[in-house]
Parts: structure tokens; C-alpha cells; sequence
């Protein structure tokens, strides 16, 4: 597989790499393997989300503004 930067991008992920004290291919790796495990993540979410919504778990729309303002004001 191959990966093609800009100048300008590669210059980024090697002024990353050079911070981290590793080579370019490992930050490259890295990240693309973070966006696979949090893809990951979000889909089985979705998919719990799903499932409690098929269950009937459901919150109601007034509990989850209630919440949504109570976060606002902390």
C-alpha cells in the first residue's frame, strides 16, 4: 500500500515524527490505525444504539434536553 502526501504534508508528519523521536512510517501506521480502531468503535456503538432502540430503550426527548441544558450550565 501506498500513501501519497503533499510537500506540505510530509513535511507535517515528519515535524511529527522528528517530536516523537520515531520515523515518519511509524506515525503513518499509527494514525491510520487509530482511524480503523475508532471506526470500529463508532460502528459498534451505532449498532448498541440500534439494538436498544429495537428493545425500546429509549430515552425521552425531554429527559435528554433537561440533560443537554444541565451540561450547558456546568
Amino acid at each position: 500500500m501506498e500513501v501519497h502526501f503533499t510537500p506540505e504534508q510530509e513535511g507535517q508528519v515528519s515535524q511529527i515524527a522528528l517530536h516523537a523521536g520515531t520515523d515518519t512510517e511509524h506515525v503513518v501506521r499509527n494514525a491510520a490505525l487509530h482511524v480503523v480502531e475508532e471506526t470500529a468503535r463508532y460502528r459498534t456503538a451505532v449498532q448498541e444504539g440500534i439494538a436498544q432502540a429495537d428493545r425500546g430503550e429509549l430515552v425521552d426527548d425531554d429527559d435528554v434536553r433537561l440533560w443537554l441544558e444541565r451540561q450547558e450550565r456546568a
